[in-house]
């Protein structure tokens, strides 16, 4: 047992005169008791800050018993040891060079826990259950230790050794300590169900924080991001990972990472065949104290951590993906108070998820009847117009006996026809639904130009170079189309722009050498205001980043370099 305080602690108003009977170091007769025991119940109940009350309590314990070591272990959440040691009578700098506190489960204070009754001692080193005292421990030989209940719960344990004098503790020191035990266990029970509210309370904070961010329209991989930030945060834990389904293959795809340091888990794959993975796509949580030993995390983003939670983000009777909530090899298991509000959590977190997926299908669906109607529009209004001029023209062409008249008519009739044949192929883009698009990635990219056009109001002009569609990996051109959609986005939004050109090139050269793929999105628009960035941007730089790449702005289309240039490149395959 360790404890923080000098061999002879400062005097308190607590402290009796050593020269009175029965006071001072030696303890005090069970009278003289009284008024220090009911001064210090008077003061368990001045506050909700658990640390400060047992500190005193373990001063007021060691004083009236004459003891020269005092202790209170607080029991935790399951019961399996100690989550809390608090210490009296040991300088700090011997506590330093003992290390580690006791955690409970071995020697005495092991025993103490597994039989929760009064046990003294006239010398500790004698009792086969005792473990030994570490290096640098000063020498204890009488011991006294009483349980700290609560309505019949144990909450911990008050020890005390080495009463002064050398003598064994009494009886007298029995029931003044149990007095003091009785309001060591109101002081934690009331700090417990203090925490245990405070928890709550963060919890719920976290689940609207997630479902403000889902529900608000934004950029749906900010809001996964938020979903992770949170849940690390609440749980302690080292990393908060959201799974979603993997597009090919099968599995779960990490698509959202907080942790420390780079994103290295971003993208990772848990494979389909791994146990855990079963079990959380059927529904049911996977709870683990060494994710890194336990085969049936092999295989997921968590295998190399130690507790972990994957639990499943489950709405109704379908299973949108898992949350992941590993802690570092050695850390503390999650409670079961923990496991219920991450839970909990998660089941919210489903819920939003769902939600603004019906929200962004809609919008979709919006979008989709949006350019149906364009397209009808274009064909049945535009086209016939057209061609109505173009007839009106080749008349006129035909009636004018002056050669320029009818080279410059011929000449317009020429630019109607290929105006004519641009429309109707933007009329088959608008018209091309996503199921019946190819999946190459020069596709993906025209798609992605088709339908900015929309909102642009023109079409961006696009070029390709290098091995496009066979160079690039999956991971890599998945996160290309995004930046692309990202950049677009911002063009229309921000920029105001009258020109885009969009360049692929998937023989670019980055740096140190490696073969990648750059992206070009460039603007004549107003540009970024000095000190702003526009939105996204941080996400294209995170997005790149993440595969080994990066993410840069530069001088755009107008004059003397107006407007922004986007450029954003990653390794034509990732590890």
């Amino acid at each position: 047992m360790a404890a923080p305080e000098p061999e002879h602690p400062r005097r308190t108003r607590y402290d009796r005169d050593p020269a009175a009977p029965g006071g001072g170091s030696r303890g005090s007769g069970p009278a003289d008791r009284v008024p220090q025991l009911l001064d210090a119940m008077r003061w368990v109940g001045t506050g909700l800050e658990r640390h400060a009350t047992l500190d005193r309590i373990c001063q007021t314990a060691a004083q009236l018993t004459g003891a020269r070591y005092a202790a209170i272990g607080v029991v935790d959440a399951d019961g399996t040891g100690l989550a809390d040691f608090v210490t009296y009578g040991v300088p700090a700098e011997t506590e330093r060079e003992i290390g580690r506190r006791p955690d409970g489960r071995t020697g005495l204070l092991g025993a103490l826990l597994h039989h929760p009754e009064p046990l003294r001692l006239a010398d500790l080193t004698t009792d086969p259950r005792a473990a030994g005292l570490p290096p640098g421990h000063p020498p204890m030989r009488s011991f006294l230790g009483v349980p700290i209940r609560v309505h019949g719960e144990v909450f911990g344990n008050l020890y005390l050794t080495e009463k002064r004098g050398g003598a064994r503790f009494d009886e007298g020191d029995l029931h003044t300590v149990q007095v003091l035990a009785a309001g060591a266990g109101t002081a934690i029970g009331n700090a417990r169900l203090y925490e245990a509210a405070r928890q709550r309370e963060r919890w719920i904070d976290g689940s609207v924080a997630v479902t403000t961010a889902l529900l608000s329209g934004g950029d749906a991989d900010e809001a996964l991001s938020v979903v992770a930030e949170q849940v690390r945060a609440l749980a302690g834990a080292s990393a908060g990972i959201v799974l979603l389904p993997a597009a090919e293959g099968g599995g779960l795809e990490a698509v959202a990472v907080s942790c420390d340091g780079p994103h290295s888990l971003l993208g990772a794959i848990a494979d389909e065949r791994s146990p855990a993975v079963a079990a959380v796509l059927a529904g049911e949580p996977v709870i683990t104290t060494d994710a890194a030993g336990d085969p049936r995390t092999a295989g997921t983003p968590v295998d190399r951590f130690g507790p972990a939670l994957l639990l499943p983000l489950r709405s109704g009777d379908r299973v949108l993906g898992a949350l992941a909530v590993p802690r570092v090899p050695g850390a503390r298991p999650f409670t079961g108070t923990e496991r219920t509000l991450a839970t909990r959590f998660a089941s919210q977190a489903a819920v939003a998820l769902r939600v603004a997926e019906a929200q962004r299908d809609r919008e979709r669906l919006a979008v989709l009847e949006d350019r149906d109607r364009i397209a009808r529009d274009l064909h049945d209004l535009v086209v016939q117009r057209l061609f109505t001029a173009g007839m009106t023209l080749e008349n006129a062409q035909r009636s004018s006996a002056v050669p320029a008249v009818q080279d410059g008519v011929g000449r317009a009739v020429d630019e109607l026809d290929t105006t004519i044949q641009e429309i109707r192929t933007a009329v088959f883009a608008l018209q091309q639904g996503p199921a019946e698009a190819p999946a190459g990635l020069r596709t993906r990219v025209l798609r992605e130009i088709a339908m900015a056009a929309v909102t642009l109001g023109f079409t961006p002009a696009h070029r390709f170079t290098g091995p496009v569609d066979s160079a690039v990996s999956e991971p890599t051109g998945k996160n290309l189309v995004a930046a692309l959609r990202e950049a677009l986005s911002n063009a229309y939004r921000h920029a105001r722009a009258h020109r885009v050109e969009v360049v692929v090139d998937a023989s670019a050269v980055l740096p140190g050498g490696r073969p990648g793929v750059r992206l070009t999105v460039a603007d004549d628009g107003v540009g970024i205001p000095p000190g702003g960035r526009r939105s996204g941007l941080r996400n294209l730089a995170r997005r790149a980043e993440s595969l080994g790449g990066s993410c840069h702005c530069g001088p755009g289309l107008g004059e003397d370099g107006g407007g922004t240039s986007v450029v954003w490149e990653a390794p034509l395959r990732t590890a």
